[in-house]
């Protein structure tokens, strides 16, 4: 199979043109010298409209998507989007409101998004939720705010410490510096968890509150929460719980009930709006009482009119309306939010309902389970242990020295799968972090095992397989270091090539 497809320019042939258009019938004009183009359009490609398209089409044939196959990448939950969310997102109420129409013009859509706060602040245990974040790092840096804000209006100044455990995703730490805060590394233990001894060594006056991910990055319910929660409470600090895990306790056990006072939910991943290049994300966040009062802004809330509070009502009437938190951080995002999203995630509870989210939970750790049995006597856990949605497996087959986590990586692309992900979380060598989702079948999982030990005797028998993988793509290994240092983004027509 020829697996090359030239470039666009490549392609491009002299006087072709895509669209013809008809003779101009009215009395020709020229435009406001002001809507000009200041260049001209040398060099643009010149193609049919069926060339265009079967180039294009060509190229997204190539990608690995939900929609053709496994995606098991670990802490991204990349889990299929059911295409309801999509016609139910592309409606023209949904799809055509403005940000800027009136509210009296928009009660559908902030119906909705009244709903969804109930609904997220139902499922976490919370009181209070914002959609405004645009995805989970921005929640994060909505949480680390509040939680300064909230020190700060209680006259305390002195708590500038945030802790974060040493198997945390690497924006917990980046939130935390870049609001200010002093990252203070706090010790898993042997099974995984947070280890007491070392969280007690570092708690002090100076503690505004800790970030904690549960089920944790290596995959694993961290047993000693409640405890990890009244420790930092004591010390006077907050609990951040990260949700970017939160598809394996959905239904099943409430943030807020753990002893978490803030929250981010991944919405693009636990509540399929869809992640990756389907985007955008979007990072609701929830909160007790005690913090709603900061939260940003605008939330939305019903009101309740009766008869003579409008001249047009005769009725008691519930409309819904915009508003500002007392003591807001203020605007994280334009406007209310990603609101397709919203609408996506909306539709995605309404489908499932609470007994299947309970589902979507108990599916999602069954799976991760069977691959850690299917595979574990090949790829040793990074911790011996039940899991939950996700599996962190070690990349060291034994007897095999010449083999890394990357060349596993590489050769799974020629099985068709796309790659878990890999050298994460930092503290376990040579990681892989699997995570199969609940809409996964066990066809498509022993799929993956059979690939996975087909590989493990590759490793063993023909290395240099691996070693040269992938070899089905059109593109082989790229050097990752110049391309992140010195990346080429735009073509060089006279070299013909990027």
């Amino acid at each position: 199979m020829n697996t090359y497809e030239p470039p666009i320019f490549e392609l491009s042939s002299p006087g072709k043109c895509g669209v013809a258009l008809p003779e101009v019938d009215v009395p020709a004009s020229e435009l406001p010298a002001s809507l000009l183009r200041q260049d001209d359009l040398d060099g643009m490609p010149e193609l049919s409209e069926p060339e265009v398209v079967r180039h294009f089409t060509r190229i997204s044939q190539r990608n690995f998507c939900i929609d053709t196959g496994m995606y098991p990448l670990g802490s991204c939950t990349m889990k299929y989007n059911p295409k309801l969310n999509e016609e139910t997102a592309r409606l023209p109420a949904f799809a055509a409101v403005h940000p800027l129409q009136d509210p009296s013009l928009a009660q559908g859509i902030l119906r909705l998004m009244a709903e969804l706060q109930r609904d997220l602040a139902e499922i976490s245990g919370f009181d209070a939720v914002s959609l405004q974040p645009a995805a989970g790092a921005q929640g994060e840096l909505t949480g680390a705010l509040v939680f300064r804000a909230y020190h700060l209006d209680r006259g305390d100044p002195e708590r500038t410490e945030i802790l974060v455990p040493d198997a945390a995703h690497g924006t917990n730490p980046a939130t935390a510096a870049m609001t200010g805060f002093t990252v203070i590394e706090v010790k898993s233990d042997a099974r995984g968890n947070v280890d007491l001894d070392d969280l007690k060594r570092h708690l002090s006056p100076r503690t505004a509150g800790m970030m904690l991910t549960n089920p944790n990055t290596l995959g694993l319910f961290e047993e000693e929460v409640e405890d990890v929660s009244r420790l930092v409470h004591e010390a006077g600090g907050l609990m951040y719980c990260d949700g970017a895990n939160f598809n394996a306790i959905l239904g099943v056990v409430k943030p807020a009930a753990l002893g978490f006072d803030f929250m981010h939910y991944n919405l693009h991943k636990t509540f399929s709006t869809p992640h990756g290049g389907g985007g955008p994300g979007s990072g609701a966040v929830g909160c007790t009482a005690l913090l709603a009062p900061f939260l940003p802004g605008p939330r939305v809330r019903e009101v309740t009119l009766e008869p003579g509070e409008d001249r047009a009502l005769d009725r008691t009437e519930t409309r819904y309306e915009l508003f500002m938190p007392p003591r807001s951080i203020g605007r994280v995002k334009v406007f209310y939010g990603n609101v397709g999203m919203l609408v996506r995630a909306w539709t995605y509870l309404r489908l499932l309902g609470k007994a299947g989210l309970r589902q979507v939970a108990e599916t999602s750790v069954l799976n991760a389970n069977y691959l850690r049995v299917q595979l574990g006597d090949l790829y040793p856990p990074a911790v011996d242990r039940i899991c939950m949605h996700e599996v962190v497996l070690k990349g060291q087959l034994d007897g095999v020295t010449d083999i890394r986590t990357l060349d596993i990586a590489k050769r799974l692309i020629d099985y068709h799968f796309h790659p878990p992900t890999i050298y994460f979380p930092l503290i376990v060598p040579e990681a892989l972090m699997i995570e199969p989702t609940e809409t996964e079948s066990r066809r498509s999982l022993d799929g993956f095992v059979e690939a996975m030990r087909e590989i493990a005797r590759e490793a063993r028998e023909t290395p240099d397989l691996l070693h040269a993988a992938p070899t089905t793509t059109p593109v082989r290994r790229l050097d990752e270091v110049g391309a992140a240092r010195q990346p080429v983004l735009c073509y060089q027509q006279e070299q013909g090539c990027f």
